[in-house]
């Protein structure tokens, strides 16, 4: 009976020497996880964890759905409601780089691509994953992964991009982006003709001089503005591309070189430039002068705008304020407007 107490009093010891060590690794393994979370979470990492079979998802560091603006109540942590939130353009291709993975297609499921915030923005997610855990079959059982939140170094880098084709000040073209324009309507398969219609701002110097260069600007914006409107408006279906190439000139690019329609155009911007324009509570005398030249497939862009120009310069030595043709139109003997 003593000898059996023994045992009884021994066993017992054992056991609350186990429960002991398995409470210092739990708390060792809460430890460990607050390390973890807190290291993660000062780098913007997620760590997830999926189960293959069920879709189901472990989010170690973040509350699952943070990332779109969701609660947990809101957003269950599984694959479909992931895939529900892909950006429609990116859905199809980012689910198959996930089952390619899945299927030993690749080594590990990688990609850049966007979400849906619950407000309706757009998140840019870095995503990579690796099956870590295979069934007793061969088949994937865990994936272990990360995503992080690249939403303000996608959206610089697409500024830097924005940028170094847009001119800064009207948000047009500049004239890199608007020689790649000219070259991609040239390529175009329906492309036969365009037109370019290079266009230099009258009286602008004598503007800038009196009024100084925040007033130079706000004009040149709102020059910017009612170019891009009247081609809105007269040429809606016509590809049409509006740069600033530099100062006060602009350029206006399309895949049509119908006479009368670019001299419409022409015409319409001539007659609102000529009416006084009232610009920061201000009345100020404006014009155009325009200068106009078609082109073919294999004409480069420098010599078609030198024609246009040349056009233009004419127009400035009879008196501004109107618009020319370089080419000698052949239905129309007079072209100038």
């Amino acid at each position: 009976m003593d000898t059996l107490a023994s045992q009884i009093e021994a066993l017992t010891e054992q056991v609350e020497l186990l429960q002991q060590e398995n409470e210092a690794l739990k708390q060792q393994r809460n430890q460990i996880q607050q390390q973890l979370s807190a290291t993660l979470d000062g780098t913007g990492l997620c760590l997830w964890e999926q189960h293959v079979p069920s879709g189901d998802l472990l989010i170690y560091n973040q509350q699952w759905g943070t990332l779109l603006g969701y609660t947990h109540e809101e957003y269950a942590a599984n694959m479909e409601s992931w895939k529900g939130s892909l950006h429609p353009e990116d859905k199809e291709w980012v689910i198959k780089a996930f089952e390619d993975h899945i299927n030993g297609k690749e080594e590990v499921y990688q990609a850049v691509h966007r979400m849906i915030h619950k407000d309706g923005s757009v998140r840019w997610v870095s995503d990579r994953g690796r099956i870590v855990e295979y069934a007793q079959d061969g088949s994937p059982l865990k994936i272990l992964g990360t995503h992080i939140d690249i939403t303000q170094e996608k959206r610089y880098q697409l500024d830097l991009a924005r940028l170094a084709h847009r001119d800064p000040l009207t948000d047009l073209l500049n004239r890199a982006a608007a020689e790649k324009a000219y070259k991609e309507m040239q390529s175009a398969t329906d492309f036969q003709s365009g037109t370019l219609l290079f266009i230099d701002v009258d009286n602008f110097k004598h503007i800038n001089d009196r009024h100084g260069h925040r007033f130079g600007d706000l004009t040149l914006v709102e020059i910017s503005v009612t170019l891009q409107h009247y081609c809105d408006t007269l040429l809606p279906s016509t590809k049409v591309q509006v740069a600033r190439i530099g100062g006060d000139e602009f350029v206006i690019i399309t895949s049509i070189s119908e006479y009368q329609l670019i001299s419409i155009l022409a015409g319409a911007l001539i007659a609102h430039f000529k009416k006084q324009q009232t610009i920061d509570e201000k009345l100020v005398s404006l014009g155009l002068s325009i200068g106009i030249s078609c082109f073919a497939h294999d004409d480069k862009f420098t010599q078609v705008c030198e024609q246009a120009d040349n056009a233009m310069y004419g127009i400035k030595q009879a008196g501004k304020h109107n618009y020319s043709f370089w080419q000698q139109p052949k239905s129309i003997a007079q072209f100038t407007g």
